[in-house]
C-alpha cells in the first residue's frame, strides 16, 4: 500500500486525543476535518462508538501511506478480519466521508461497533454527533 489511504477518527484517535501521538502522528501525512454519517455513542469506558446510522458524526480525515498503522489501529480497536465479526469489539469498514460543507472526500476506513453492543456497553447516544473527548479520562496506555 504506497497510495494514501485514509481513517476517519471521531474519538481517542483524533489529533489532541489520548491516542493520537502513539498511533498516528508518526506516520500521518493529511489531517482534514470531516463528517461521516451515523451514530455516535458515548460509551463509559472512556471512548465513544460509531454505529450506522444518519446523524453527521464530526470527526477528522486522517491520510497514511504506511500500512503498518492499520495493524497497529486494529490492535488497539479489538478487530481482527480473522475472527467472526461478533468476537470483535469494532469492525474496520470503509464508509464514505465529507468535508464539512458536506463535499464528498471518497471513502475511508472506519472503526464501527454493533449498534446493540454500544447500547449493552452502556452507551449514550451522542445526538450531536461530537464526542466531548479522553482529556479527562485515565486511558491505559496500550503497547504499540
Amino acid at each position: 500500500m504506497t497510495s494514501p489511504f485514509h481513517v476517519f477518527t471521531y474519538g481517542t484517535l483524533k489529533p489532541g486525543e489520548h491516542y493520537f501521538d502513539r498511533y498516528c502522528a508518526k506516520w500521518v501525512i493529511e489531517i482534514q476535518e470531516a463528517i461521516a454519517y451515523g451514530e455516535l455513542y458515548d460509551l463509559p469506558l472512556g471512548y465513544p462508538a460509531m454505529t450506522w446510522g444518519d446523524r453527521i458524526i464530526y470527526g477528522t480525515r486522517l491520510s497514511f501511506t504506511e500500512p503498518a498503522v492499520l495493524t497497529a489501529l486494529d490492535e488497539l480497536e479489538d478487530y481482527s478480519p480473522d475472527r467472526p465479526p461478533q468476537a470483535n469489539e469494532y469492525l474496520r469498514v470503509q464508509r464514505p466521508i465529507f468535508d464539512l460543507n458536506t463535499q464528498p472526500l471518497g471513502l475511508a476506513w472506519v472503526y464501527w461497533m454493533a449498534p446493540q453492543k454500544a447500547i449493552e456497553l452502556g452507551g449514550v447516544l451522542l445526538p450531536d454527533g461530537q464526542w466531548a473527548g479522553s482529556k479527562t479520562n485515565t486511558l491505559p496506555i496500550a503497547e504499540f
